[in-house]
């Protein structure tokens, strides 16, 4: 064991945090949404609004190296990856989905930054709105919850 555990409060305190977001714009009504409630979540959690630098890019497979070039940059304390892929009729929706969640992952594990991914993946534009609110939200509490954790460590 790493030490005594804090409380579920303090693992959600986000005083003093800078945090990075990178939304796809692609399905944009939901990516928005999305970064709307991951925003406010943020700033509920303690997260200066000025602390909170929010980056666009096209789509999903654009999101990891966007967040490379931030975590490059240094001065996060967590990222956060927003995005919405929507199954069609073609293998394109798995590969556009792997292809995300894997470089989210990997720029995480090489820079040793916490990251949560919230980029949605859903057979329908229907389940995509009912999971953007609580999905920004999650990905708020989950970016830092980790940074917490791992200055703990």
């Amino acid at each position: 064991m790493f030490g005594a555990d804090k409380g579920k409060a303090d693992k959600l305190d986000g005083k003093g945090m800078v945090i990075g977001i990178v939304q796809a714009r692609f399905n944009e009504g939901v990516t928005n949404a999305l970064a709307e409630a991951c925003r406010a979540e943020l700033v509920r959690l303690g997260v200066e609004d000025d602390d909170i630098e929010h980056l666009r890019v096209p789509g999903a497979l654009e999101v990891p190296v966007a967040l490379q070039a931030l975590a490059e940059k240094g001065g996060y304390d967590a990222l956060i990856a927003l995005g919405c892929v929507i199954r069609g009729e073609t293998y394109h929706f798995e590969l556009v989905s792997n292809e995300s969640a894997a470089g989210v992952t990997r720029v995480a594990l090489d820079y040793q930054l916490p990251i949560a991914n919230a980029v949605l993946t859903t057979e329908n534009l229907e389940q995509a709105v009912a999971r953007q609110d609580e999905k920004g939200r999650d990905a708020a509490r989950a970016a830092i919850e980790m940074a917490n954790l791992l200055e703990e460590i």
